[in-house]
């Protein structure tokens, strides 16, 4: 079973690393710290990095895992 993407979101008090579904959030002062905290763990699990903007939209996304998509090259 694939792990949960991991999300860089902000909080009130800078910027939280969480997995989909709940299960806990890491805090962080900068999003650059939480980018860097969140692709580490992504890496590890094997799963994709989603980075939030301040407005809580999906700015950025990373895949460190297994990806669908057939596209050779």
């Amino acid at each position: 079973m694939p792990g949960k993407n991991i999300h860089v979101v902000p909080t009130t008090n800078g910027w939280a690393v969480e997995a989909e579904g709940g299960g806990g959030q890491q805090q962080y002062a900068s999003q650059e710290d939480a980018i860097t905290a969140g692709t580490e763990r992504a890496k590890r699990e094997q799963v994709e990095l989603l980075i939030h903007g301040r407005d809580g939209q999906i700015r950025e996304r990373n895949s460190f895992g297994h990806d669908p998509r057939n596209i050779k090259g």
